[in-house]
């Protein structure tokens, strides 16, 4: 008996410390992953968002927290900082991250035309940075670095082309370039997102693939061969829908310490975005097939290693601003003006002064975003609107290119709320602001600009609603306004839904918002 309770108690031990699905239920898309000795470090695709290429770090696969961002900006071009047009659902995509000889590597590519598509990479000793920009290279959409054995360095991009690079990483080596493969006749959706390793002496590229075709889904497919050049066969790995969102695809694979092996591949979720699984990868017969033995992707799996965690690190955090720097989840919508905002002026608030007239919400410089998360979430915060000046807005939002959106004006010295909805049209070529269509639900007159705010996210299958509520105290709330359908649009901005604080001035410069309080939390477990 006392075996049994024993027994008992350790399974009990390891449930509340289960891996379980989804791995981080945030928009976390393209993930790439290493292990250098115990730890796990991941990156993956936040675009537009600054600062830029975010690497995580993990020793379990379940908690995960941010070590640095490799850029602090982007500056190619005016239109990283909303000027002469916009970055939204480009800047940095699918990134390539490596360790090589004591050194952190990552690649990465916009989705560009001409200079602004050329390729980044850079290098750090240690991914908590400093990070350095060691080249740029020529357009290789969705790469990945493979620096092989004998101190060659290949990059495999596109659907089976590759390069070699000269070994300073400066150019490309000439006649390099090859096509190993093409896609199938059939398969006339995606097949992207390289992620590239060798193992056993054997060249593994796992890709997204989609056929449409009766019966047939995304999936994650992997071509394998004896050496670089090929030639290359071809298997599927993982053709699996889970929790009702359907089909998964694109990522990669990675070993623990000793020996077993995991996928980690991301799965649309709907207007949360892009959500990381994690999921077994079992060798059977030379392939690396993802899944539980019958190709499933498992709600629970045993954990890596014992846990002290209660629970999961969240990408998002609480944040009352006391601290002289910014929480590390935040991101800035494009780059910041860094004059614009402070930690300091007010001590224990986040300051946004107005800095720019613009017209809208989607060309405000300093927005300040973090990402919602599921199953459910709800985020407060505390707005000060004294110093708004006439034509100023600020507020908080759940933004998208389709927004659910609190909006604090000052006019003729009253203070007024409005719940709105707002979508925004972008130019394809760059991206430009071309309008913004703004339904205003509900205003209400405020009896003082100290205000509270809340927006509660509901991403359960085919849900996607944000509820919108205001305080006067922080415990009594109003709802305003009807549920807000939110959503992913992969031609607008092409990311997750996110909590925004925004301040900006649409008549003249010389207000200014403070934040104080941003309360989180995830509410429910995963599957």
């Amino acid at each position: 008996m006392k075996r049994l309770i024993s027994l008992w108690l350790v399974l009990c031990g390891c449930l509340a410390h289960a891996a379980n699905n989804p791995m981080i239920w945030a928009d976390l898309p393209d993930p790439d992953v290493i292990r250098v000795d115990d730890t796990f470090y991941l990156v993956s695709t936040t675009m537009h968002m600054m600062p830029g290429v975010p690497i995580m770090k993990s020793k379990d696969l379940i908690n995960w927290e941010i070590a640095s961002y490799v850029c602090e900006t982007l500056d190619d071009s005016p239109r990283y900082s909303l000027l002469e047009g916009t970055v939204y659902g480009r800047g940095q995509w699918a990134t390539s991250l490596k360790y090589y000889n004591g050194r952190f590597y990552v690649l990465f590519v916009p989705n560009e035309q001409g200079d602004m598509g050329r390729t980044y990479i850079y290098s750090a000793e240690k991914a908590e940075g400093p990070w350095k920009l060691v080249s740029r290279l020529p357009h290789f959409h969705d790469a990945s670095l493979l620096f092989d054995d004998d101190g060659r360095v290949y990059v495999f991009y596109g659907t089976g082309e590759q390069v070699e690079l000269t070994a300073d990483l400066q150019g490309v080596v000439p006649g390099s370039y090859r096509h190993t493969f093409q896609r199938e006749a059939d398969e006339t959706g995606l097949l992207e997102g390289s992620r590239v390793i060798k193992f056993q002496g054997r060249y593994y590229l796992l890709m997204i693939s989609q056929v449409y075709a009766p019966g047939r889904h995304r999936r994650e497919v992997c071509y394998r061969a004896d050496n670089p050049a090929g030639p290359y066969e071809k298997n599927v790995i993982l053709e699996a829908p889970f929790g009702g969102f359907g089909y998964t695809g694109q990522g990669t694979i990675v070993d623990t310490q000793w020996g077993d092996w995991y996928g980690i591949i991301f799965q649309d979720r709907g207007a949360i975005g892009r959500v990381p699984l994690l999921m077994p990868c079992r060798w059977i017969d030379g392939w690396p097939m993802l899944g539980d033995e019958e190709g499933q992707i498992p709600i629970h799996m045993r954990p890596l290693t014992s846990s002290n965690k209660d629970k999961p690190l969240n990408p998002t955090v609480s944040d009352d601003f006391s601290n002289s720097k910014l929480a590390p989840e935040w991101q800035w919508n494009h780059n910041p003006v860094n004059s614009a905002w402070s930690l300091s002026d007010r001590k224990g608030w986040l300051r946004l002064k107005t800095n720019r007239v613009v017209q809208n919400l989607y060309l405000a410089p300093n927005t300040l975003t973090q990402r919602m998360m599921g199953p459910k979430c709800s985020a407060t915060v505390t707005l000060d609107a004294s110093h708004l000046k006439n034509g100023d807005c600020a507020g908080f939002a759940a933004f998208n290119g389709h927004s659910g959106v609190l909006t604090v004006k000052r006019e003729k010295g009253k203070y007024y709320l409005e719940m709105s909805e707002q979508l925004v049209n972008l130019g394809r070529r760059d991206k430009e602001v071309e309008s913004v269509e703004e339904i205003v639900v509900e205003r209400v007159s405020l009896s003082s600009p100290v205000v509270h705010l809340r927006i509660d996210g509901d991403f359960h299958p085919r849900t996607d609603k944000a509820a919108l509520y205001y305080s006067s105290d922080g415990e009594q709330w109003t709802k305003i306004g009807s549920d807000y359908q939110m959503r992913f649009d992969w031609q607008r901005l092409f990311m997750g839904t996110r909590y925004a604080l925004f301040c900006y001035s649409t008549q003249r410069l010389g207000g200014y918002a403070d934040f104080d309080s941003f309360d989180f939390q995830v509410i429910g477990d995963s599957e």
